[in-house]
């Protein structure tokens, strides 16, 4: 644990004096889903107008570009940053090796728990998609629709499931999201539930390292002096980027944006970030 208490700053500019390479997460740091923070679109493009390396790193259950599209379309500038890796895109490739590899059967019946019914997270993928837990072969935890549902309606979805132990994968491990009525439920939630009925769960995303493993190779493999890891998650962004070995700063303007005591969270959990800033703004 970093027992010294984090310097804290208004915006990103004193970060892009020290570091090179920037891992940002995007939901809770440059938007809430809705619309960008007051500040982001424009800290963004600053930073990459300082020929920063920014990639954003996303534990989003949506392949890569369905996110990337979603971001300009909220007003971001193409080309303000360089890449784009998601959880979704990650467990995309690994389900698509497998079938390659033959270790997955083509018409393997997949239960896809997602939003807003995308369908990005198995696209190209040989999956036969059921509404049911009782004949599924395979569940996918991509997103959680928390603001629809309560999660008495996914314990009876996935139980069936779940009593027979069929292999699930959570591409969207946060346990928290920001929606347009508040913080509700995420798929992290979701896969401790389908844990909790007797099954088992691989998640892909923060807070393991593999993701941020991926975004380090996409900026050309730097040196870990010179990289931030930018999020708004002790759990996920904090602790992904202490087990890769980078520096990390804490945003407060997403799911801990009404935390009063922020000494006593991270004397809670065990985690304390190299920064708190204020809001992903420029200064």
């Amino acid at each position: 644990m970093n027992t010294l208490r984090p310097l804290h700053v208004d915006g990103i500019e004193p970060l892009a004096e020290r570091y090179d390479v920037f891992l940002l997460d995007q939901f809770g740091v440059l938007h809430d889903g809705q619309r960008p923070y007051p500040g982001a679109v424009g800290a963004l493009a600053a930073l990459k107008g300082a020929n920063k390396t920014i990639v954003l790193v996303s534990n989003s259950g949506k392949r890569s570009a369905p996110n990337e599209r979603r971001l300009l379309k909220l007003g971001f500038e193409a080309g303000s940053w360089d890449h784009f890796i998601s959880s979704g895109e990650l467990a995309w490739r690994s389900l698509s090796e497998m079938a390659a590899a033959g270790s997955l059967r083509a018409g393997t019946r997949c239960l896809l728990i997602s939003r807003d019914t995308d369908r990005s997270a198995i696209e190209g993928l040989p999956f036969a998609l059921t509404r049911s837990g009782e004949d599924a072969e395979l569940v996918l935890i991509a997103a959680s629709e928390g603001d629809r549902h309560d999660l008495d309606y996914y314990r009876a979805l996935l139980a069936p499931a779940a009593e027979r132990d069929v292999p699930c994968f959570c591409t969207n491990p946060d346990r928290i999201m920001l929606t347009a009525v508040g913080p509700r439920f995420g798929a992290g939630q979701l896969a401790d539930l389908y844990e909790s009925l007797g099954g088992s769960v691989t998640r892909i995303g923060k807070p393991h390292p593999r993701i941020l493993e991926a975004a380090l190779e996409m900026a050309g493999k730097p040196i870990p002096t010179g990289v931030v890891c930018v999020g708004d998650s002790l759990e996920h962004d904090v602790a992904a980027g202490r087990r890769v070995g980078v520096a990390t700063a804490l945003v407060l303007s997403g799911i801990l944006a009404d935390i009063t005591d922020l000494p006593a969270l991270f004397q809670q959990t065990d985690l304390c970030p190299d920064y708190t800033v204020k809001t992903f703004c420029w200064r």
